[in-house]
């Protein structure tokens, strides 16, 4: 089991949606929190409203795509606390439409933040973790569109696969890494709770479907530079609507996938498929490609969320 008590979490996409519930959930647990985000008035809010219930927090305004501002928050947090115990690679953006109709400057966009976001979270984070010899845990957000392919959604959904990829990746890297070290490293981390045979760090793969949180409104936070000048096509106006849809009709809150997760990384479980009904589409998409089929529609199982008005 993985202790939160006194531990130090760093959250990225703090101010909103999971990042937000992360940060309310680990202070509950009597968590010590460093939060990032790039709306710095949305962070200092949630920073104020947790300071005011006791919460011991830093904010730090942070544009993950920046490899730059991400290691400054890493230091940040080291001399805050000292330590880093888990980190929430969250921090994402959106863009949908066909893909032919999806300019330089939308690929640029989602994929600086949702993949190199998360890179830049994993290359500066992990080494700090894995020097501490203490029980440390990494936490890549990336969705359901990272296990389907949705249409009208190719820019996202291409991000996401790349987090889960990476993210399977850094699961076989660390367990590389720290073989024939843990279980030395288990016995002597001052108060682990953990199995001698895991390793010390460990990582989580986060794949939600569809739920009320601020990425559905991403495009505020798109820096000038790569803002579109001409206006969205109509296969991008139809699925921001379809979009806004789906996650009006999502069935739970960032408070319960914030629960979930938190539950997962206790138990040190790497897979987190908070909607586990999505699972039938998944099992879909690996049968097309074990039998060489044409993809089939994702959303053919999810008629709820194709045809909402």
């Amino acid at each position: 089991m993985f202790e939160f008590a006194d531990k130090v979490a760093v959250i990225t996409g703090a101010a909103s949606g999971f990042g937000r519930a992360f940060a309310q959930k680990g202070a509950s647990l009597g968590m010590k929190l460093v939060l990032a985000d790039v709306n710095p008035d949305a962070l200092a809010q949630t920073v104020d409203a947790l300071r005011s219930n006791g919460v011991e927090v830093i904010g730090v305004p942070t544009d993950v795509s920046n490899a730059a501002q991400v290691e400054a928050l890493a230091q940040a947090a080291l001399d805050a606390f000292g330590k880093v115990h888990l980190l929430f690679n969250n921090a994402g953006v959106g863009s949908g439409g066909f893909l032919w109709e999806s300019s330089a400057n939308d690929w640029a966009w989602v994929f600086n933040v949702n993949v190199m976001g998360v890179a830049h979270g994993v290359r500066v984070f992990t080494p700090i973790m894995l020097a501490q010899n203490e029980p440390a845990h990494i936490v890549n957000t990336a969705s359901v569109a990272g296990l389907l392919s949705p249409p009208a959604m190719g820019i996202y959904n291409a991000s996401k696969h790349a987090v889960v990829s990476l993210t399977e990746t850094l699961y076989h890297d660390l367990q590389l890494a720290q073989a024939g070290q843990t279980s030395h490293a288990a016995h002597a981390a001052h108060g682990a709770n953990v199995s001698a045979a895991g390793p010390l760090v460990g990582c989580s793969l986060l794949c939600p479907a569809f739920v009320p949180t601020g990425i559905a409104d991403a495009e505020r936070a798109r820096p000038a530079e790569l803002r579109n000048d001409s206006g969205p096509t109509r296969s991008q106006i139809a699925a921001d609507k379809q979009l806004q849809r789906a996650v009006r009709s999502g069935k739970l809150t960032a408070d319960n996938v914030a629960d979930i997760t938190f539950e997962a990384i206790a138990a040190r479980r790497f897979y987190i498929v908070t909607h586990p009904g999505i699972m039938a589409t998944v099992e879909l998409r690996h049968e097309d490609i074990e039998h060489l089929r044409n993809p089939s529609d994702p959303m053919s199982l999810k008629p709820e969320v194709k045809n909402a008005n």
